[in-house]
């Protein structure tokens, strides 16, 4: 199924296919608008439901094998599309935002919303070098890396706000 960029993926198609069900973010990506946005929530939602309870290591191990599957996942679901990052694919906003709420189960409540927005910021805006790796690395990796370091951005943004009392 070739998709172009400004079309959306039709849902009947994508449960039919591991690959793209798990690049929509179980389809949380094929919200009509936003898709990033929409996606972000539903990895933040998984984080509070599923990952929060769990110890540190643990969280880092999911996040480190998510991201490492991401990359086949992206690939993947973009292959099949004929499209580069389709805005529908968001397993890599699931896990940017996984990473931006690394730090965060010691806090809860307003630390969310800081997460949330922090990692939307960082993956909208793209400053350097997310920008620089958003046009140079391209395939499945491409796509993870870029929200990857956005989340680390938004991660070391809150680890230095812990550090120093904020």
């Amino acid at each position: 199924m070739t998709i172009l960029a400004d079309m959306r993926p039709d849902w009947r198609q994508v449960i039919r296919d591991p690959w793209q069900l798990l690049g929509t973010g179980l389809l949380s990506g094929l919200a009509p608008r936003a898709p990033g946005t929409f996606g972000s929530l539903a990895g933040l939602l998984v984080w509070i439901l599923w990952l929060e309870g769990l110890s540190l290591p643990v969280q880092v191990a999911v996040i480190v094998a998510a991201s490492v599957m991401g990359i086949r996942i992206c690939g993947e679901t973009s292959r099949r599309w004929g499209v580069h990052d389709h805005g529908a694919i968001v397993w890599d906003e699931w896990v940017g935002q996984w990473i931006a709420c690394l730090v965060l189960p010691a806090w809860g409540g307003w630390e969310w919303l800081w997460a949330f927005a922090g990692f939307r910021l960082f993956d909208i805006l793209k400053p350097w070098p997310i920008s620089w790796l958003d046009r140079h690395v391209h395939g499945g990796l491409g796509i993870m890396l870029d929200d990857v370091l956005a989340g680390a951005c938004v991660l070391a943004l809150s680890f230095a706000a812990l550090l120093y009392g904020f």
